[in-house]
């Protein structure tokens, strides 16, 4: 791998990390075998209106690029510099960087794609790739460079009659262990998402857009990039939409509030959730049902570590009876057979999801899978409960939720949000 640098390709991860990726990658493929990965094209909102731009993660993953060893072949296809398309876009990496920068063994035009893909996949034993073979041609941003357009399954008729798989499950058991940088990056975007929270935390906010406008600015300020998703930013009732995104009802100082959000920075994500009182001083009910979530937060958390043989659908096993003793403490009612009564509709989510690129990282990767050292997941039990009479009075149209992201360790957690503030004590004194 000469010539490959030490210099930070993206944020905390070195061309030379990039590199090996794609070692490990080839080393799990079959001998003749190739894998295709299609970057992401920009998504538009209306005539001359983008969306924000997201690399495919996968792709992201390989090659460091936002927009090689002995035994194997990188390839990469992009478009060639254009200095008036970049006065309207911004620069493009070109050829020459294809090389210099990223470190492809061969490169081109992606216009001329089609001819060197036949040559590829013509001595390819198997083909390992994401892309659907049956898009239309204007829907995939690399069938426009890979066969006329009234070709109706563009990239099938070029694959011909190779064989192909599914490449995601290859780069999932890739992804799930982060490396020493990686682990660094979620640790940074974790403290720099935790102070903006508590930064929150700390004051009175009069509405739900102020609020989450609050937070996209500390974000940014902070130093992340932008905001990891859409956070949820949910006053009283509010909190029982798990995905809540309006985030524009004004926030009543009896009620407590729920906030879901992130920053991300060098293409890595912080997953964070807390719910603290719009007041600043919890009311007994309050305290109680956020205590009864803390309490099962924290000891999910301490299992998150690689010797205690557990996987994320045992912490939610695991969760489900802590929080059902819990609730029974405070007054909520069992059923007949001992659980509480509708409890799916007061916790209807997992309890946690594996976190790194992705908000909801390595899709497809089993719950099932033991926790091994260097995975990242969240802990977020919940409880929303419906204002009907079956459940407690004092509770009813609360929602409480409590999540921190978390690197799975040898001897225990590493708990990368520490900084977002989430004892009953430390949030009440921040507004003292």
């Amino acid at each position: 791998m000469y010539g490959i640098s030490s210099v930070s390709l993206t944020p905390g991860i070195t061309a030379l990390e990039y590199a090996q990726r794609r070692s490990k990658l080839a080393s799990e493929l079959p001998n003749g075998a190739i894998a295709i990965l299609e970057a992401t094209d920009v998504k538009w909102k209306s005539h001359d209106v983008f969306y924000d731009f997201h690399q495919n993660s996968n792709f992201f993953y390989l090659t460091g690029k936002d927009a090689t060893g002995k035994d194997h072949t990188f390839y990469l296809y992009v478009r060639e510099k254009d200095a008036k398309a970049e006065q309207w876009e911004g620069v493009r990496s070109g050829t020459q960087a294809a090389v210099d920068i990223f470190n492809a063994d061969e490169t081109g035009d992606i216009t001329s794609l089609s001819t060197h893909l036949k040559s590829i996949l013509s001595s390819a034993s198997k083909v390992y790739t994401d892309i659907p073979t049956t898009k239309k041609p204007d829907s995939s941003f690399l069938s426009r460079f890979i066969s006329p357009s009234t070709a109706s399954t563009p990239f099938a008729s070029l694959l011909g009659t190779t064989k192909t798989s599914p490449l995601n499950p290859l780069l999932n058991n890739l992804r799930a262990i982060k490396s020493p940088a990686e682990l660094s990056l979620l640790r940074t975007v974790g403290q720099r998402s935790g102070r903006a929270l508590t930064s929150a935390i700390a004051q009175s906010w009069p509405s739900e857009s102020s609020l989450h406008n609050h937070l996209s600015y500390q974000f940014r300020a902070s130093g992340c990039d932008k905001d990891a998703y859409i956070p949820v930013v949910a006053g009283g009732r509010n909190a029982s939409i798990i995905h809540y995104t309006s985030n524009n009802a004004l926030l009543k100082c009896d009620d407590m509030v729920l906030v879901d959000a992130g920053g991300q920075y060098g293409g890595y994500v912080a997953d964070i959730t807390r719910t603290w009182p719009v007041s600043g001083k919890f009311t007994t009910a309050q305290k109680d049902l956020y205590n009864a979530v803390l309490a099962v937060q924290r000891h999910c958390v301490s299992l998150c570590r690689a010797n205690a043989g557990t996987s994320l659908d045992d912490l939610h096993k695991i969760a489900e009876s802590l929080l059902q003793q819990n609730l029974s403490d405070i007054g909520f009612e069992r059923d007949y057979t001992g659980k509480i009564r509708n409890f799916i509709r007061l916790f209807p989510h997992h309890v946690g999801h594996y976190v790194g690129l992705d908000v909801h990282d390595t899709p497809g990767l089993s719950r099932k899978k033991r926790l091994e050292e260097g995975m990242c997941v969240t802990v977020e039990p919940g409880v929303y409960v419906p204002d009907e009479e079956e459940f407690p009075p004092q509770f009813r149209g609360m929602g409480v939720r409590v999540e921190d992201s978390v690197g799975v360790g040898e001897e225990g957690p590493v708990v990368f949000s520490t900084e977002a503030v989430k004892e009953v004590e430390d949030i009440e004194a921040l507004r003292r």
